[in-house]
């Protein structure tokens, strides 16, 4: 039979550590300072004693080799009650068989005196809850020989379960292991605070061994106020056995000036029953994961203000709007101050902005912005104040900025509450438009190479927009000089006709701006004393429709002249403006009219126009519209009413004739023209805007400039995006004295009476001193209308303010004026027309031509051309 295996007295026993730790444990419970109440070995345990963990058993054997006294440990490890394991044989009961002999021979040797160490394997009797077989198990036993009263032998014994050891001692190799090896800090603190055990990665921290650290504290590792709020927190956690998790602290290593951030863990640590017995701390040091969350933090900032910045700069047109823009993308999520200097020659309108070279041209302050109370000033030299004008020294960073296009760093001054400056040229198109400085206070953090590099870009942001306002600007100007270069002088004049005019450009502001539109009026002198009024509107805006305005009003200038019916004046300018958006401009646009053809509407410019002439001796008007607001007439004692004028299509579109509408105006009448930009805003619809119009027109025997004014100001809140074109006219007709007309039949004699009528007529209205001029042209215009004319011939004069004389006849020849060779015998007469008029031509009417001359009045003429020596210039 083998031996039964033990352990020499002199091996290690597995509970000395944790006897040890019982030693200290009751040591560490008394607390540093306070005397003990007597000596620590006899200081009791408290409940849950590493004994408790454990389960030590014992018994004792008599001088018989009996068991005489069984413990209650021994009742819970072997599961046999002290009523029968007393007197039991303990080889008998517990031993197997094959080893009883062996057994018993150690008995005998324990009984002898011996003390005896080693492991035995027993048997559980059997019971109801191990079944028939029993249990088996393997005790770890410890005899010590004693004595009894009567000086007989016996042994006191004292059992452990090998598996409850062996337990044990995995767990304190894993917690060895673990708390050893461990790459973070790993600290177990007592329940008072100090410092029970480190490892060997928080001793490589913060130096020596881990013995060293043993009965620190936390103010000997952590600053004063980062310290004291560690410690609540530890007491937090022992009192309430609440974890923290991911706790960031602050402070630094032996021997180093950098700061140090750690994430610590903190959980209550407690016995094997329960009983709390410290704190473990788990530190992982996350400096550089701080740093890189900064890092990234720093870009997502950076990133959102970019994104902020491409929102909300440029927004307006103007300027300083644009400046003040950019601060307020920038203060405060990136700098607690800043102001905007832009070059005052720039805000004055120069065509480039006149950066000098060495960068001390004058700026002017346009924005500041502050994210702190009692505002510092922002650089060095006097303060400068929003809107004053000043300029930097050549030697001062500011002027180096703006030099060489390039940021700088502007150091602080001492005493000053501003700790870091940035001073950044705005620059546009390889132009710099003025400086940006951006300042941080003390207590932020101030400016790096990152930051430097965003203030850069929002710089240039900004400077893009404040170029392309200034751009804009530019021609804008240029616009609205060339459209009220083309627009007709003020207080125009025509026969028969009491004219008013108004033109409003749409307003402007910094959030929104106007262009130049291609609104237009006009006022035509027609011969017989007629008056051609025009209004009309290209769409859309900018410089290139105020182009088109321009060329469509020459257009409608030329066209004019020609004497041509509204209808076709209309016809022929849908033509033109169809060209005008193509390459070629009007000399294509002028093919176009000659040789119409399909529109392409992505090259042509649309419009609306109404063009109407008025007669002042029949007051009669005749209108055609080319998808134009309706004109509106108010006759005298009648409410205003919008005439039927059918609209027809825009100019530029093609296809479709102009009608014409000719309307009988009384004595007195007042006619209004005028654009969209009146009646028809964002926030009215168009319909309420014309009854409005309509409306005001209350009062027609008014004054016209007053009755303008008053238009205007009634509808002032249903206008303003756009603009105005008014023209009102007041119907005066040609008086009937002032008008001499005779049918002449054809006959020669008809030459000699025209002469007469004209002669009688002329000095009726004391105008002798044209008499003869008048009698001699009269003459040559009869005569070459009973020469090349068709049916009866009709003479005409009128006096108004000037003297016109028309000869009607039926023939469709138009006269043509040539240069007469000194041998021909005829073809002055034209020429001496042309020599004493002082204009003169001809037109085509419904049923015929018509050919006219004009004389001006001898009040105001005194250099008048005598007949007789223009006819002597003729030969």
């Amino acid at each position: 039979m083998s031996e039964i295996p033990a352990k020499a007295t002199e091996s290690k026993d597995p509970l000395d550590g944790a006897r040890a730790e019982v030693a200290d444990d009751a040591v560490a419970h008394v607390r540093p300072g306070e005397p003990p109440s007597g000596d620590a070995m006899w200081q009791s345990s408290p409940p849950g004693s590493i004994y408790d963990y454990i389960k030590v058993a014992s018994f004792s054997i008599g001088p018989d080799g009996l068991v005489e006294q069984w413990s209650l440990r021994a009742e819970q490890l072997f599961g046999i009650p002290a009523e029968h394991a007393v007197g039991m044989d303990p080889i008998e009961a517990f031993i197997d068989a094959d080893l009883r002999a062996q057994g018993q021979r150690k008995m005998a040797e324990i009984l002898d005196g011996r003390e005896w160490t080693g492991v035995v394997p027993f048997r559980v009797p059997p019971s109801a809850a191990d079944g028939e077989c029993g249990r088996e198990g393997l005790a770890e036993v410890y005899v010590m020989p004693t004595r009894t009263e009567e000086g007989e032998k016996a042994a006191v014994c004292i059992v452990v379960d090998v598996r409850t050891l062996r337990s044990i001692e995995t767990d304190l190799a894993a917690s060895q292991a673990i708390f050893g090896q461990s790459p973070f800090g790993f600290v177990l603190i007592d329940p008072d605070l100090r410092v029970r055990r480190v490892n060997y990665r928080f001793a490589s921290l913060f130096g020596g061994s881990p013995d060293d650290h043993r009965g620190k504290g936390v103010h000997d590792y952590l600053p004063r106020p980062e310290a004291e709020r560690v410690t609540a927190t530890l007491r937090r956690v022992l009192e309430t056995g609440d974890s923290i998790t991911d706790m960031h602290v602050t402070g630094f290593l032996p021997g180093s000036d950098e700061r140090r951030h750690w994430s610590i863990n903190l959980y209550r640590v407690r016995s094997g029953s329960g009983r709390p017995i410290g704190i473990a701390w788990l530190g992982t040091d996350i400096t550089a994961r701080r740093a890189a969350a900064r890092e990234a933090a720093a870009a997502r900032r950076n990133l959102a203000l970019l994104n902020e910045a491409g929102a909300r700069i440029g927004n307006s047109l103007d300027l300083e709007t644009t400046a003040r823009e950019l601060l307020d993308v920038v203060v405060p999520g990136f700098c607690d101050l800043a102001t905007v200097d832009l070059y005052q020659g720039l805000l004055a309108g120069d065509e480039t902005p006149p950066g000098l070279a060495d960068g001390s041209a004058e700026l002017r302050r346009v924005a500041f912005a502050s994210a702190v109370s009692d505002a510092p000033f922002i650089g060095s030299g006097d303060p400068v104040s929003v809107g004053a004008v000043h300029h930097y020294p050549f030697n001062s960073p500011c002027a180096d900025a703006l030099r060489t296009a390039r940021p700088q760093y502007i150091p602080a001054e001492e005493g000053s509450l501003v700790q870091s400056t940035l001073a950044v040229p705005m620059v546009a198109h390889d132009t710099v438009v003025g400086l940006a400085q951006f300042a941080r206070t003390k207590g932020s953090e101030p400016f790096g190479d990152r930051d430097r590099d965003l203030a850069v870009e929002l710089a240039a942001r900004a400077a893009v927009c404040i170029d392309n306002a200034r751009l804009y600007r530019r021609e804008h100007e240029r616009a609205l000089i060339l459209q009220r270069s083309l627009l007709p002088p003020g207080d125009p004049v025509a026969s028969g006709l009491d004219i008013a005019c108004r033109y409003l450009p749409g307003n402007s502001s910094a959030d929104r701006p106007s262009e130049v539109g291609g609104d237009w009026f006009d006022v035509i002198e027609l011969p017989g004393h007629r008056t051609a009024l025009v209004v009309g509107d290209v769409m859309g805006r900018g410089l290139r429709a105020a182009v088109a305005m321009g060329e469509l009003r020459s257009a409608v200038r030329t066209l004019a002249l020609l004497d041509l019916e509204p209808a076709e004046v209309l016809s022929a300018l849908d033509e033109i403006a169809r060209g005008l958006g193509a390459p070629g401009g009007v000399q294509q646009a002028t093919r176009a009219a000659r040789r119409p053809r399909e529109a392409d509407l992505s090259e042509v410019y649309l419009a609306t126009c109404v063009y109407a002439v008025y007669d002042s001796v029949t007051r009669r008007c005749t209108f055609a519209n080319a998808g134009h607001l309706p004109p509106v007439l108010v006759e005298p004692g009648e409410d205003a009413l919008m005439l039927d004028v059918p609209p027809g299509m825009p100019l530029g579109v093609g296809g479709e004739p102009f009608e014409e509408v000719e309307v009988e105006l009384p004595e007195g009448a007042l006619l209004a023209l005028y654009t969209d930009g009146l009646v028809e805003s964002r926030d009215h619809p168009l319909d309420e805007g014309l009854q409005a119009f309509v409306g005001a027109l209350t009062d027609p025997s008014a004054p016209l400039e007053d009755v303008c004014d008053h238009v205007l100001t009634t509808l002032d809140t249903h206008h303003g995006e756009d603009d105005i074109a008014l023209l009102m006219a007041r119907v005066q007709g040609l008086p009937a004295d002032s008008v001499g007309d005779w049918t002449l039949p054809r006959e020669p004699r008809s030459v000699g009476r025209a002469r007469e009528y004209a002669r009688g007529q002329l000095l009726s209205w004391d105008l002798e001193p044209l008499v003869d001029t008048t009698e001699l042209l009269v003459s040559e215009l009869v005569t070459n209308a009973l020469r090349y004319g068709e049916g009866d011939i009709r003479l005409r004069l009128l006096l108004d303010r000037t003297l016109v004389c028309e000869v009607w006849d039926s023939g469709l020849v138009q006269p043509r004026r040539r240069r007469a060779r000194d041998t021909d015998e005829g073809g002055r007469g034209l020429q001496l027309v042309g020599l004493l008029s002082a204009a003169w031509g001809s037109r085509r009417t419904p049923r015929g031509k018509t050919v006219w001359f004009e004389l001006p009045l001898p009040d105001g003429q005194n250099g008048m051309v005598d007949p007789a020596e223009a006819l002597l210039s003729l030969f």
